[in-house]
């Protein structure tokens, strides 16, 4: 994963994962750091979590960057972009990965689930794009994917806020795709399923199964293939939306 031109010595690629720290999260930082890419991370407060993940991106030999920083938080956001520019002087991905659920029923929603919600994954993933974006157009070359969810295309009962964040991400990754493509940088969305993490872990698996044809969940692994895919072989896709959630939504 390295390039470079004319005398100059070849520079490796560089990835920020929001949210890296456990999950989805970090299935990608794994996947790019094993196919070659140095790492920058956020996590939220599990720093033990997190010093596991860096250990395990030095094992592939990939330098690593843990930062701690809540993506809802402006400063912070931008601060993680700052210090992964600070340190490598490119970013070549960025995954939008950061989020949370406070699901409830609508008449039960608090203020601050909705609030919550929506500056996470909403609002995190477009501190985090903005911040990359001036950066990924000067080197006339990114990609950027945003974890969006299956909840977000089809709606779920007692998830208002969160299809609601996830709906707004695909909107989002649709418009600035089409702003950015001109300087050469991709945008695009995965929409995961279900997915095994800790987010999962309280469902009710077998009537879960018997509504997805491929008849397992998710794992973390397939949401990172997928985001490796976009950013090392979809030199050609943009704006676009991956379902990968089994066959749930045909």
């Amino acid at each position: 994963m390295a390039e470079g031109n004319g005398n100059s010595a070849p520079q490796k690629k560089v990835a920020v994962v929001t949210g890296g720290s456990r999950g989805i999260g970090r299935g990608c930082v794994v996947a790019l750091a094993e196919a070659g890419f140095d790492i920058a991370f956020s996590y939220a407060s599990n720093k033990s979590a997190a010093d596991e993940v860096e250990k395990t991106v030095k094992v592939f030999g990939q330098d690593v960057l843990p930062v701690q920083a809540d993506a809802s938080n402006p400063l912070e956001a931008q601060m993680l972009i700052d210090k992964a520019f600070e340190k490598y002087g490119r970013i070549d991905v960025l995954v939008n990965n950061a989020g949370i659920t406070r699901d409830t029923l609508l008449v039960r929603m608090k203020d601050d689930d909705w609030e919550s919600v929506i500056d996470t994954n909403l609002g995190g993933m477009f501190y985090g794009t903005r911040g990359v974006a001036k950066i990924m157009m000067k080197q006339r070359s990114g990609s950027i994917v945003n974890i969006s969810s299956i909840s977000g295309i089809y709606g779920n009962a007692g998830q208002a806020n969160y299809a609601a964040s996830k709906a707004g991400m695909i909107g989002f990754t649709k418009a600035v795709a089409k702003e950015l493509a001109a300087r050469g940088v991709r945008v695009n969305a995965i929409a995961p399923g279900f997915i095994t993490t800790d987010m999962t872990d309280d469902l009710p698996m077998e009537k879960l199964l018997e509504h997805i044809p491929l008849k397992r969940l998710g794992t973390p692994e397939d949401i990172a293939k997928t985001v490796l895919f976009l950013v090392t072989c979809g030199d050609y896709i943009t704006g676009q939306v991956i379902q990968v959630d089994g066959g749930l939504v045909v």
